[in-house]
């Protein structure tokens, strides 16, 4: 009986944020106002994962066309993003968030 009763304690250790998903659109929704007041500015590769998890979170997967090798800062942000193709929207925003406190 003890194994069967800690087993949900120990899923609930591997998962301490586990809440439903209005908590962590809410949550989400505060470190995006958060992200837009921070004491310092990200460096560019900071701002980078920022931009590509928010996309990530609220749109999904890239299926924009990638911009010409000319605009480096779009094809910057476009590559950022890219990178998190199959990242689910629940586990990006929760990146953002964590990613939004530890700058704060």
């Amino acid at each position: 009986a003890n194994t069967v009763l800690s087993l949900p304690l120990l899923s609930f250790a591997f998962h301490p944020r586990s809440t439903d998903m209005a908590d962590l659109t809410a949550t989400f929704e505060a470190a995006v106002a958060n992200s837009k007041n921070l004491s310092e500015r990200p460096d560019n590769a900071t701002l980078l994962k920022i931009y590509a998890l928010y996309k990530q979170a609220t749109t999904g997967d890239n299926a924009e066309k990638k911009p010409s090798f000319t605009d480096m800062v779009g094809r910057a942000k476009w590559d950022a993003w890219n990178n998190l193709k199959g990242t689910e929207a629940d586990a990006a925003k929760q990146q953002y968030i964590d990613l939004i406190t530890s700058l704060s």
